[in-house]
């Protein structure tokens, strides 16, 4: 089973860049499709983008496409979101999840999810 660990969320100004990780810590990271969602206070969690098992294959939510990219290294079992141009409406919590199913990652059910991080921008 997966357990996964989010790290790398803080406070930014407007404008600014952040990089999450997310280290996963069983023996199938590199057969999962993950992604990346997040969560603002009062609203749903919402899908941000989807990475194969290869990392071959991603997909973006249009409210992230060309400021965010994902990302992943299979040998250090490891998931990035590089986030830049960051707008106070970026601020949320922010979830690593995987799954065997890509189509599982895109429609935000995945099996495993991450305890989250949390990332503030500051107008």
């Amino acid at each position: 089973q997966e357990q996964l660990v989010e790290s790398g969320g803080g406070l930014v100004q407007a404008g600014g860049s952040l990089r999450l990780s997310c280290v996963a810590s069983g023996r199938t990271f590199s057969r999962y499709a993950m992604g990346w969602f997040r969560q603002a206070p009062g609203k749903e969690r919402a899908f941000l983008a989807a990475i194969d098992w290869s990392g071959s294959s991603t997909y973006y939510a249009d409210s992230v496409k060309g400021r965010f990219t994902i990302s992943r290294d299979n040998a250090k079992k490891t998931m990035y979101l590089q986030m830049n141009s960051l707008k106070p409406e970026d601020t949320a919590v922010y979830y690593c999840a995987g799954d065997s199913s890509y189509i599982a990652v895109v429609d935000t059910k995945p099996g495993y999810w991450g305890q989250g991080t949390q990332v503030t921008v500051s107008s």
